[in-house]
């Protein structure tokens, strides 16, 4: 398969909006494009979903490793990968350009379109593309001109050819209607915002009209792979829930899920009890923006309470996590888990992260440490000895985290499954097992 990235240089350069007309306008031309988003976040990729008609992958080194970005890869199928860059082409972690989206490109050959959008600016635009470009071992091979008018593209296109060996492959106008609105966490999800299909049509049509697609296909590389998932299969049933409370998800971890177990999936929300299943997943999200509704659909929290008294195995993640607390911002929630969840008007922890897990429970056994990434403005308070560790993963900064009730497990933390084969095999096997033999608390 081959790839492009589609990347800038910093944050608020248009790249989301860029890329989703990018992949849709490639869609129209009849092509199978397999969206990515670089870095951990969920919400961009949701709108490369939408235009690609198909789920975003995540590429990330810290929590995926090189393994695993390959395996995600893997995942993909079609005639071009376009993958969107995060924040600036080099910004990696701890300031350094370890784990950037120029690191990936690097370590995978990928070659990278960079969109500039000039701001009070002239010929100065040109040392800082050019300086882009030539940096190290970049991948930068060509330049879109984000928000400028025909005038101005013109006497940038003839300097930055003129001085540089990129190819520039056009522009795109500003357009008002076109900007996306942001939130706490980032970009609001595209089901939130009003016409965001119509966003996406527009801003293909702009792609169409206004760059030289066949010059991206053919600037596009070859990208190598694993050969597909290839996870050991299970006679495991896993119910994970999906709506629009619980929508955080690795495209990775439902991918290797379903090749590796019987997958179902159930509503919080909507639904009136869980599935039969032997795991259960609750993902990230927002449950603070239906916490009433979360609340009032007792008969759910009621199947949730029995399931996790019986010892059934539960695994919820940031939001998931809050949800399984006897309150969110003071609204009963289910009271798995003991303590209280509460929103905050600032990010209480933001980065990558690693976990050590201090004692055995169903994530895995104590000494294990996990790569991950932790974002959220909420905390927890009252709850139960932590099972965890975890550390930034550059700096000396530590707290505790994991909290659990028999088998019931909640943590902040989103975990990316690829390339963590023995950690998904060995924890199937452990409740497969512990299943067989009466079920029990999750001790070994």
């Amino acid at each position: 398969m081959k790839a492009i990235m589609i990347t800038a240089p910093s944050s608020n350069n248009g790249k989301t909006t860029v890329t989703t007309g990018i992949i849709r306008a490639l869609e129209n031309r009849g092509m199978y494009v397999n969206p990515y988003k670089t870095g951990p976040d969920f919400i961009d990729g949701k709108f490369l979903s939408m235009a690609a008609g198909a789920r975003a992958g995540n590429l990330d080194l810290h929590i995926q490793g090189f393994e695993g970005i390959r395996e995600a890869l893997s995942m993909g199928e079609g005639d071009i990968a376009v993958i969107e860059g995060v924040m600036g082409y080099f910004d990696g972690t701890s300031n350094t350009w370890e784990n950037s989206s120029y690191d990936i490109s690097k370590r995978f050959d990928i070659p990278a379109v960079l969109v500039y959008t000039p701001k009070g600016e002239m010929f100065s635009a040109i040392p800082k593309i050019k300086g882009m470009a030539e940096f190290g071992d970049s991948r930068i091979r060509a330049v879109i001109l984000n928000k400028t008018s025909r005038r101005m593209y013109e006497m940038l296109r003839k300097a930055i050819e003129l001085n540089t060996d990129l190819a520039v492959i056009g522009h795109i106008p500003y357009d008002g209607d076109l900007v996306i609105e942001s939130e706490s966490l980032g970009l609001l999800e595209p089901g939130r915002i009003a016409g965001v299909e119509d966003k996406i049509s527009r801003m293909a049509s702009l792609v169409e009209d206004n760059l030289d697609l066949d010059k991206l296909l053919e600037l596009a590389g070859e990208v190598g792979t694993s050969g597909g998932v290839g996870y050991g299969r299970t006679n495991a049933r896993v119910a994970i829930a999906m709506d629009d409370a619980f929508s955080f998800h690795y495209r990775e971890n439902l991918e290797i899920l379903q090749s590796s177990a019987e997958v179902v999936s159930f509503s919080p929300l909507y639904d009136n009890e869980l599935p039969e299943a032997d795991l259960v997943i609750i993902g990230g999200g927002y449950p603070e923006k239906f916490k009433e509704k979360l609340s009032g659909n007792r008969s759910m929290l009621d199947s949730l309470r029995d399931y996790g008294n019986r010892g059934g195995h539960i695994l919820a993640e940031g939001g998931g996590m809050m949800y399984l607390m006897e309150t969110l911002d003071r609204v009963e929630m289910c009271g798995l888990l003991k303590g209280d969840a509460s929103t905050t008007d600032k990010l209480e922890r933001f980065g990558y992260v690693e976990i050590q897990i201090l004692k055995d429970c169903i994530l895995g056994p104590a000494g294990t440490v996990i790569p991950a990434n932790e974002f959220h403005k909420s905390r927890v308070e009252n709850t139960a000895e932590p099972m965890f560790e975890v550390k930034r993963a550059f700096g000396d900064e530590s707290w505790t985290c994991g909290y659990r009730r028999k088998n019931v497990l909640g943590y902040y933390q989103h975990i990316n499954l690829a390339g963590k084969r023995n950690l998904l095999e060995q924890m199937l096997q452990r409740i497969l097992d512990r299943i067989r033999n009466g079920g029990g608390e999750d001790v070994h």
